[in-house]
């Protein structure tokens, strides 16, 4: 894949190393769990462009526990990722124990997540998710067990600022963590109102760095570029950074990552042919992942807007790529592409995946009135934890 020069920049010199526990990072990036997208194929590709810490697609503690087998299969991870990662969502103290027991007896990770940041309706509207921290009581339980049941392996978490404005929890939340022992925590820098419009508030991983002194804090939002990454650290003086739709469709961002906070000036600028050849490889690591060329191709259907955003592919095309049924028609497709077109520029860069609009979260009834939880509330709550993982 072509590189080239982009003018200098202030950058993160000597900072470039991130320690999670007993796990050193070379370059400070963590790849986001995104549900139906990181999964070991695409982190398998992430991998060939740069290094970081690749987090699996979120795992339902429950579903882990009860050894359904889409579960197990999201859980295992191919031979070539080091460390191995994994990320857990429960709402049960309990059930979160057992799934990180699991984890560790087994020998499955050698990091595991616990997702507190999930903005979707149907989680919060039964008090998961985003909404969770805001009782502090029930927080405090699900990481306190899982850092003890984690043992050795290092146990971090993920959050949101908050479930709204005026009802923000990332500072409490993030004492309670430290104070738990967890080795480090990331916020995204949006409350679930805002579901992912708007502009994150890179002041509020400040205000978290600030208060969290003796493990590090990961920032979350609006990294699409090595520049964006380099900036958010030295502007919130966080310890590393999370990327999540940044690099839908372009894998080599962890390349650039990697370069940026090296200090090279590098970045990859991929003509259409080099787009059209990851876009490949993609598919064929889904249909290893799938042990099916059919449904491989399936699922890199939802890859398309992404690769080619601004590349002079027509929409004709990009709806018979995303109809496409194997790796032979993929060929095809790619073959009739005008494989040297150059890259676009900006046209190529920047958002990418929905960003949605803000709205009122979804929680249960009188959730807001209280920080602790009361016995019918806990009885609601199991609703919460879906029984299927990677959605």
């Amino acid at each position: 894949m072509t590189t080239s020069t982009i003018s200098e920049r202030p950058t993160a010199r000597g900072r470039s190393a991130l320690r999670i526990g007993p796990l050193q990072l070379d370059t400070p990036v963590v790849l986001a769990p995104m549900a139906g997208i990181t999964n070991t194929a695409f982190r398998r590709l992430c991998r060939e462009f740069g290094a970081g810490l690749y987090v699996s697609e979120m795992i339902t503690s429950r579903a882990l526990v009860e050894r359904t087998p889409e579960t197990m299969r999201l859980i295992t991870h191919h031979e070539s990722e080091t460390p191995r990662s994994i990320q857990l969502y429960g709402v049960d103290p309990t059930t979160v124990r057992e799934a990180v027991t699991i984890l560790v007896a087994e020998d499955r990770a050698d990091h595991i997540d616990l997702n507190f940041g999930c903005p979707v309706p149907k989680v919060t509207r039964k008090g998961g998710g985003a909404a969770l921290p805001w009782k502090l009581d029930l927080f405090r339980a699900i990481v306190e067990n899982a850092v003890e049941a984690a043992g050795d392996v290092p146990l971090t978490i993920k959050m949101r600022k908050g479930i709204d404005p005026d009802h923000l929890t990332y500072l409490e939340a993030g004492r309670i963590a430290e104070g738990a022992g967890v080795a480090s925590i990331a916020l995204h820098a949006r409350t679930a109102s805002e579901f992912y419009s708007g502009q994150a508030d890179w002041d509020a991983i400040a205000t978290l760095k600030e208060t969290i002194g003796s493990v590090p804090v990961l920032g979350n939002g609006d990294i699409w570029s090595g520049e964006d990454a380099v900036a958010m650290m030295e502007q919130t003086g966080c310890d590393g950074v999370v990327v999540g739709r940044g690099c839908l469709g372009r894998p080599w961002l962890f390349g650039d990552l990697a370069a940026a906070f090296a200090g090279s000036d590098e970045r990859h600028h991929p003509s259409l042919a080099d787009v059209a050849a990851t876009f490949r490889r993609h598919a064929e690591l889904l249909a290893e992942f799938f042990e099916s060329e059919e449904r491989g191709c399936r699922d890199i259907r939802k890859h398309v807007a992404w690769y080619f955003k601004g590349y002079p592919v027509g929409g004709d095309l990009r709806t018979r790529f995303a109809l496409v049924e194997s790796l032979d028609q993929l060929d095809e497709l790619i073959a009739s592409l005008p494989l040297d077109a150059p890259y676009p520029g900006a046209d190529a860069e920047g958002p990418r995946g929905r960003a949605g609009t803000p709205k009122r979260p979804v929680l249960p009834e009188n959730w807001l009135s209280s920080r602790s939880l009361d016995v019918q509330e806990a009885t609601n709550l199991t609703e919460a934890e879906l029984d299927t993982s990677g959605g």
